[in-house]
């Protein structure tokens, strides 16, 4: 029996940094949206180059691999060069391989992710098997004897297998932690209304949020200084949206401003542990899976495992990859050892 089984792609990331990569911010009265350019036309040479195992599920199931947990994880590739990396890198992890699905008719999932100065990324993604999951190939067994199911996001067709496997696991009586993506999201509030009523820890970025509850995040005004409260409004919407059954944690992270959850009697608020930024890939997933794992280990300490959450996915951005800089929990704890003043705040 493993402690946790996630669901999710399984990937090969190649890093491309290029010190030519240019950032361009678009400006309207509602809304900031900023890209990455390069000059069209030429060619340009590559500052930095590395390659990894990457994708939700594999990320996540790699997280909690390095926690301690034991761990599986459900997830389709090919049968190709990049899925024996994919393989070589579980099994050196320790990670239960019985419940991967393998189809040779299909290639294995690919990403470039293009990295910025700032050490933001764009991913260039080929979803590959990731996108074509389907029922009878998923090992329901395994789901049953876990004690906790991670569901990363299911793109694609794959994601029509999302509603089986959280009424399953509910039905079943497996912990759920649901990690929204797009695909899910474009399916409308009242899709994941459904989901979210079988979902015990909820974890959004502030973007998927905002596409989940339809409500915006306003900037700030010449009379209104959003900005300066701890916790925006409209997030305080969002978490309210959101939060359906009384049983739920429901976390949004805000990139480098911090991490925000809600438990239904107050909000916690927790900065980003201070490091190196080279890549921010992957850190959601750290952080995702590690506060799922951290509440188990924490009794339910919200705002101790934000931090672990916190520290545990700033390792990962100071690695030019989305598992390399994966932390255990003895790891975690030194540093919050070493950083005594870095803590979190609660709001009422």
């Amino acid at each position: 029996m493993n402690d946790v089984i996630t669901i999710g792609s399984a990937t090969m990331d190649v890093f491309v940094e290029c010190d030519d990569a240019k950032i361009v911010s678009v400006c309207s009265k509602d809304k900031r949206s900023e890209f990455m350019s390069y000059p069209y036309g030429s060619k340009i040479d590559i500052t930095d180059f590395d390659s990894n195992v990457g994708g939700g599920g594999v990320n996540t199931a790699m997280s909690f691999a390095k926690l301690g947990l034991k761990t599986g994880a459900i997830f389709k590739m090919g049968c190709d060069i990049y899925s024996e990396g994919i393989m070589s890198a579980f099994k050196d992890a320790g990670v239960d391989l019985k419940s991967i699905i393998v189809d040779k008719n299909i290639s294995t999932g690919f990403s470039i992710i293009l990295t910025s100065f700032e050490g933001d990324r764009t991913v260039l993604a080929h979803r590959g098997a990731n996108s074509c999951i389907r029922h009878q190939e998923i090992d329901f067994n395994a789901i049953k004897e876990a004690k906790l199911l991670y569901i990363a996001p299911l793109n694609g067709e794959s994601n029509m297998v999302l509603d089986e496997i959280v009424k399953f696991a509910s039905e079943n009586n497996v912990f759920v932690c649901f990690n929204a993506g797009t695909t899910s999201l474009k399916r409308g509030y009242n899709y994941i209304k459904g989901i979210l009523e079988n979902a015990q820890i909820v974890v959004m970025n502030k973007e998927e949020a905002s596409m989940a509850t339809q409500i915006m995040v306003r900037p700030d005004t010449k009379d209104e200084k959003f900005s300066q409260e701890i916790i925006h409004p409209d997030l305080i919407k969002m978490f309210e949206k959101l939060k359906v059954k009384d049983y739920q944690v429901i976390v949004i992270t805000d990139g480098g401003r911090g991490a925000y959850a809600y438990d239904g009697k107050n909000f916690y608020f927790c900065p980003v542990f201070d490091s190196p930024v080279v890549s921010t890939l992957g850190a959601g997933d750290a952080f995702a899976s590690t506060f799922c794992a951290a509440l188990k280990k924490t009794n339910a300490d919200i705002g101790k495992s934000l931090m672990m959450a916190s520290v545990n996915s700033a390792g990962v951005v100071s690695e030019f990859s989305a598992t390399k800089g994966l932390l255990t929990f003895d790891e975690i704890e030194a540093k919050l050892n070493e950083n005594q003043d870095y803590t979190y705040i609660i709001c009422k």
